[in-house]
């Protein structure tokens, strides 16, 4: 019958449902505080070189993530189709992930390495070349535009910022690493670079 006054009162059974969540979440939370990373490592995971970065952008600017998710998930049906599932180390420059969950077109979490530059060349030039069936729009303007590098300086200072290693030289030779390329040379980087840490494993 004890419930009953709890039950009949409402402002006493909120004050003990918030000193059960306030328990709760210190229980969890509290422990995060002594951790030095709750990312597993992960061997062969690197920042983005400033090539790669600006491609990212690019990536973002274009909207490919709109299509294309970036995270395989534990399932059979995934592995067997994309490869090894996705871990929280691969991701850990990313700055906002790319996980993503629609699918109008492939996942690219391990795209890297998978086809030659000429492939992503051509595929970005006409996509229903390489497959017919593709609802992929063409994106010919890239290789046409060169790369602007004015701000990947402060890029890089700003990933440095949120716990991005890049070392000072990274990005005092940033500009001079992606003078002359085009913006497909550096979106092509970008791709080339995803799922590589877990196949160099």
């Amino acid at each position: 019958m004890r419930h009953e006054v709890i039950e009949k009162n409402g402002f006493f059974m909120a004050i003990l449902i918030a000193g059960l969540i306030s328990v709760g979440g210190l229980v969890e939370i509290t422990p995060l505080f002594f951790l030095k990373s709750t990312i597993p490592p992960l061997e062969g995971v690197r920042p983005y070189t400033a090539l790669e970065l600006e491609g990212r952008d690019i990536y973002l600017r274009e909207g490919c993530y709109n299509c294309h998710s970036q995270m395989i998930r534990p399932f059979r049906a995934e592995t067997e189709r994309y490869g090894p599932y996705s871990l929280p180390a691969e991701s850990m420059y990313d700055h906002p992930y790319q996980w993503g969950s629609k699918r109008t077109g492939p996942d690219l979490a391990r795209v890297g390495g998978k086809y030659p530059d000429s492939w992503h060349i051509q595929h970005m030039e006409d996509p229903r070349s390489i497959v017919p069936e593709s609802v992929m729009p063409r994106y010919p303007w890239l290789s046409r535009t060169a790369l602007d590098g004015t701000n990947i300086q402060t890029k890089m200072r700003a990933m440095v910022s949120l716990g991005v290693p890049y070392a000072g030289a990274d990005i005092d030779g940033a500009t001079e690493a992606i003078k002359g390329k085009t913006e497909l040379d550096a979106l092509i980087a970008y791709l080339q670079s995803l799922g590589t840490a877990v196949k160099r494993r």
